[in-house]
């Protein structure tokens, strides 16, 4: 069964520029021109990623990504951007977005970095375990994609559980951004290592009870960042 790609971009060239190559590459696609139209279309082409313009006619690109996870939808959504500026970028990172593109952009990127998100998705039946992960107060439960902190269960996009569970699994051993692109992305070229801090700070913000000075998520500087051996001991490497 074809993939489904859901492009939303109010400008027709580029849309069928989107359309044409998704098409050729064997994707189901299907293009609207605004942001409402999204949330019309939602149920019945039910998209497996979202290709969503920043700047939009009646609802922009950030209320879309918001009200998608605000009422419980977690499909992926690429963000793409004219604008240059980090915060303007980051701020579709911080309303759900699990990546970002700058327009002017190539097809072929656009195509590899849906691809690596969708064999993602595609993976984590064959990752997952019925046993939970344990890591001081954490618990990480693969098979249900959940995870709870003193038996509170944490609200995490699906990329935040992803690198969650990734830096359990390597736990201890310190990962560099490129690595983490590589293992939680599935980038295999020189993508944006600011996209791995952003999802970072997010983790922190939901599991460290002062993300300033994490116990759980550290820094290595220079290097890039470790699930702590145990939390609460390795303070001194924060950042």
């Amino acid at each position: 069964m074809k993939r489904r790609i859901l492009v939303v971009d109010d400008e027709p060239s580029i849309s069928m520029l989107i359309e044409f190559n998704l098409k050729l590459a064997g994707y189901d696609v299907q293009c609207v021109y605004d942001g409402e139209a999204v949330f019309h279309v939602l149920s019945s082409f039910r998209p497996d990623l979202v290709v969503l313009d920043l700047m939009l006619p009646k609802m922009d690109g950030l209320e879309v990504c918001r009200r998608l996870r605000s009422e419980g939808n977690m499909v992926p959504v690429i963000m793409l951007t004219a604008l240059q500026e980090l915060p303007d970028k980051i701020a579709g990172l911080d309303n759900g977005a699990d990546d970002y593109m700058t327009k002017p952009f190539s097809p072929q990127e656009l195509l590899s970095r849906i691809q690596a998100i969708l064999r993602r998705t595609a993976a984590l039946p064959s990752l997952q375990t019925d046993e939970a992960i344990s890591h001081g107060a954490l618990v990480v439960k693969p098979e249900q994609r959940e995870a709870s902190l003193d038996g509170q269960r944490i609200d995490l996009t699906p990329k935040e559980f992803d690198l969650l569970l990734f830096l359990l699994k390597h736990r201890g051993k310190v990962l560099s951004r490129q690595q983490l692109l590589h293992g939680v992305w599935d980038y295999h070229f020189l993508g944006d290592t600011r996209i791995v801090d952003v999802h970072i700070s997010h983790l922190r913000d939901k599991i460290e009870s002062n993300p300033r000075n994490p116990e759980y998520i550290v820094t290595i500087r220079n290097v890039g960042y470790k699930l702590s051996d145990a939390a609460g001991k390795e303070a001194a490497s924060n950042g």
